[in-house]
Order: structure tokens, then C-alpha cells, then sequence
């Protein structure tokens, strides 16, 4: 995904002379291209992100459209006033991009986890949310960041994530991928966890369970079309996240089906309200938390068969 990220700013700064890209002290290989192309629209901004926030803020209040890109605890958490104050209350035209989040760096520890950044990022008014799965989707949804006149986040993976969206359409802003099809219940699955849920859907089916999987690229604004639709179809789900229940995408899915009476059986799976005491690699940290494929399939086993 960071690849993708760097040639599709490229891109994005050759055809629009105002997209300047601000870089937290990492990725400068990864913008050789860009710096190349286009030197005074790559800026190094140091180890120095609340300041790079505010320069961002200023820039896309001059006319700019800044992105901004590090890690993700370091774009998120650490700039928390800046985010709130400079861009989402003055409305300021920045994408905020978070890189390698979730537990993409779990072998770092929790300084370098963010599983909090959907629960903070939903309570800022004016502020998008976006959580793509693949590279794909990634476009896609910079491309959506960029035609809003306000502030964004994204939250993109770090490498080897396996290509899901093949020869769909990217879906538009609060719509959903139907990654497959089925009728005994609703996979419905958010950002590059969804790789879990792809592998989860094909040991489903392998075992006679006909599971939907739906894809979902937009935490905010809440795409209610899109699950108002799913509740009238499904009777079960499994919302899967990587991110804390607390707050999360699942928790929103909850409390708008109980505010439409819809009386559903929903699992909604993302990591637990504690730190990760030990380090491994991303796929551990899956399991560790319980969500990864195998955790999926469980919850959808309990919903259709009634077992643990």
C-alpha cells in the first residue's frame, strides 16, 4: 500500500499543481519520484508532526490541498489539538495519511499500534474517515479525500497487503465492495483486515456456510444507505475491525441497528481494551486479539449453528 500511496501522489501532484505531499521524516526513497518530478511539492517536515500539522492547516487554508504522511500513532494521537483546532474547526483541506496502522508494526510494540483512531477521529465534527484495504482501494480513496473541502484521515497498511479488489470498481464515498455473495449471514469486514475476512468467507463456504462479504472503506460520514440495506437483508453478522471494540466501526454498526429496532444477531469483533503485553508479527497480533481468519469463522459459526 505505501508504494501505491507514493505513485498515486505522484500522480496527484503532476496533474494538480497545489497537492504538496508533508512527510514526518520517513518515506523520503519512497518519494525519489516525487522530489524528482516535482520538488516544491515534497516537503520534509522532521520528526516534528504537531508542527507539520499546522503547517499543513495553513497551507490548504491558502489555496494548498497539503497531504500529510507518517506513521500512524505519530499523525494521529501526537497532533490530536492540531487536527482538531487547525483543520476539522476551521475546515481546513488536508488528508491526514496514517501509515502502517493497526497493528501493522505489532513486532514495535503498543507505541507504534493505533487501534484508537477510528473512536477519536468519529467524535471530530467536519473530519472524514477512510480505512481502504488494498492498493486499489487506496486510490480510490485519496482520490475521495481529495474532492472534499475539509479535512480527511486515512489509514492505509504498510506492505504485502494481497490485492482484493481485482477488476471491481472502487465503490464511492459510504458505499461497500461485495467481495462475495451469500444468504446465511453478513461478513461485513473494514480496512486491511480484510484479508482475514476474505480467507474467513472461503473456509465458510468450504464448510457449507454461505457467507456475504462486504468491504467497507468509509468510517465517516456513516454510510447508512449502505448498512440500512444490509439490515434488511440479514438476519446475522460479523463486523470485523482492526481497531479497539471500544468506539470502533463495529460499536457505530450496534448502536445504529438498535436505533432502527432492528433486532439482529451481531458479533462485532476488534481488539480488546488492553495493551498488546507482547510483540510478533501482525498475524499474531490477529489471533492474539481475536481477529483474525480463524476468529471469524467462529463468530459465524455461533450465529448460524448456535455453537461457541
Amino acid at each position: 500500500m505505501r508504494n501505491a500511496f507514493a505513485d498515486e501522489v505522484t500522480q496527484l501532484a503532476q496533474a494538480d499543481p497545489r497537492v504538496v505531499l508533508l512527510s514526518g521524516d520517513i518515506g523520503n526513497r519512497l518519494f525519489d519520484k516525487l522530489r524528482a518530478q516535482s520538488p516544491c511539492q515534497f516537503i520534509n517536515c522532521g520528526v516534528a508532526e504537531q508542527n507539520m500539522m499546522g503547517v499543513a492547516a495553513g497551507m490548504g487554508l491558502s489555496g494548498l490541498r497539503p497531504i500529510v504522511y507518517t506513521i500512524t500513532p505519530f499523525t494521529t494521537v501526537r497532533c490530536l489539538e492540531q487536527i482538531k483546532v487547525g483543520l476539522a474547526y476551521h475546515q481546513s483541506p488536508v488528508v491526514i495519511v496514517g501509515t502502517g496502522s493497526g497493528l501493522s508494526y505489532a513486532s514495535l510494540g503498543p507505541t507504534h499500534h493505533s487501534l484508537e483512531d477510528f473512536a477519536i477521529f468519529r467524535a471530530i465534527p467536519n473530519l472524514q474517515v477512510f480505512a481502504p484495504w488494498d492498493a486499489k482501494s487506496l486510490r480510490g480513496c485519496l482520490q475521495l479525500a481529495l474532492q472534499y473541502d475539509g479535512p480527511s484521515y486515512m489509514r492505509i497498511g504498510k506492505k504485502g497487503e494481497p490485492d482484493l479488489t481485482g477488476s471491481h470498481v472502487v465503490s464511492g464515498l459510504g458505499e461497500g465492495l461485495t467481495l462475495q455473495s451469500g444468504r446465511d449471514l453478513c461478513i461485513v469486514s473494514v480496512g486491511t483486515v480484510s484479508e482475514e475476512a476474505s480467507r474467513a468467507t472461503a473456509a465458510l463456504l468450504k464448510e457449507g456456510v454461505q457467507a456475504e462479504l462486504v468491504l467497507i472503506h468509509t468510517v465517516k460520514p456513516w454510510p447508512e444507505a449502505l448498512v440500512r440495506g444490509l439490515l434488511e437483508r440479514f438476519q446475522n453478522f460479523v463486523v470485523v475491525e482492526e481497531h479497539a471494540r471500544i468506539g470502533g466501526f463495529g460499536e457505530a454498526f450496534l448502536s445504529f441497528a438498535a436505533t432502527q429496532g432492528a433486532e439482529k444477531r451481531i458479533v462485532a469483533l476488534g481488539t480488546a481494551d488492553k495493551f498488546m503485553s507482547v510483540v510478533g508479527s501482525q498475524s499474531f497480533a490477529r489471533q492474539y486479539f481475536g481477529i483474525d481468519a480463524q476468529a471469524i469463522v467462529g463468530a459465524a459459526k455461533s450465529l448460524t449453528h448456535g455453537t461457541p
